[in-house]
């Protein structure tokens, strides 16, 4: 699973150079301790990455290994996934899953795992109200994130999206919550993730997003390269793009011309080792060989990407 984790990292650092670092495509830095770094400093170069010229690529990680591992892949800064975490949990990635403390629990224990900037997925902001929102943005600051995302969305299939005057006054809220303007607020519209392809309200819903505050707006599901440019011109904060969710004909360098800033791939990592895991066990049931073994990391190569940490006491 760790194997095809990595490789598939690799080609994605292959393929488009990582923004804000100087380390080639893959390659390992030496095994130093992560050391604990300020929030500040890390929102701060986080707020680079947003102000720069060049796409970056934010990947999103479900636990403290797989943030280690994309961060000595060279990834500039992390996000966490709501649904990475509740497959890790063996629990279904739906509305109401995952409490906040445990969401936030998550996004700590990513966050001493690496040095790197990290931004939250805090789904619906665990709650309907404005209030609910701001006390959830008001607790991710706290903790030491850099930013964290706020969905449009209900959980209620017969009215998955809220109205967008309440969208609208929940982003107004936790903007207004915040302490640290460096703390960016990342604003989803989830229109084509619900069974709503509506462009002309998404491109609304982004841009009142940005004029009551949010820092990166973001609409997951968007159907092609041609949308994504509409999107991307009808607003002036930067655009996140989520890659990974169906497989897609345009690449980074695309998303870059069409003007998208950062890029996230959402559950698609999680989901990806949660396939390799199925294709090993499926061999092992099956013919009963063990091929697999040749797709895995090394347990030394494993084991040097991870903390060293003192003998456990017994």
């Amino acid at each position: 699973m760790l194997g095809l984790f990595a490789r598939s990292m690799f080609e994605a650092t292959r393929i488009f150079p990582l923004s804000g670092t100087d380390r080639g495509p893959g390659r390992l830095p030496d095994d130093t301790p992560t050391r604990p770094d300020r929030p500040t400093s890390r929102r701060q170069r986080f707020q680079q990455l947003h102000r720069g010229e060049d796409l970056f690529v934010m990947p999103n990680a479900w636990d403290a290994g797989t943030a280690r591992i994309l961060e000595r892949l060279g990834f500039p800064a992390l996000a966490t996934t709501s649904a990475g975490l509740a497959f890790a949990m063996g629990v279904r990635d739906s509305s109401g899953c995952l409490s906040r403390r445990v969401v936030l629990e998550n996004a700590r224990a990513i966050m001493q795992a690496t040095g790197l900037p990290v931004s939250a997925d805090l789904e619906d902001g665990f709650g309907p109200s404005p209030e609910d929102c701001a006390r959830t943005i008001r607790e991710a600051e706290a903790i030491g994130l850099c930013g964290g995302a706020i969905e449009d969305a209900t959980g209620d299939r017969a009215a998955p999206i809220h109205a967008v005057d309440l969208a609208v006054a929940r982003i107004r809220a936790v903007v207004a919550a915040r302490r640290d303007p460096a703390f960016l607020i990342t604003a989803r519209a989830e229109n084509y993730i619900c069974g709503r392809p509506d462009l002309q309200d998404t491109i609304r819903r982004l841009q009142a997003f940005e004029a009551a505050g949010a820092d990166v707006v973001y609409a997951p599901g968007l159907p092609d390269i041609e949308t994504i440019r509409r999107v991307c011109a009808s607003v002036t904060v930067p655009v996140n793009v989520v890659v990974g969710l169906t497989p897609a004909p345009y690449t980074l360098n695309d998303l870059a011309r069409a003007g998208v800033r950062r890029v996230s791939t959402g559950g698609s990592l999680a989901r990806a080792a949660l396939g390799e895991v199925m294709r090993a066990a499926a061999e092992l049931t099956g013919p009963g060989t063990f091929s697999y073994a040749d797709r895995a990391l090394p347990d030394a190569e494993a084991s040097a990407l991870m903390r060293h940490v003192p003998r456990a006491a017994r």
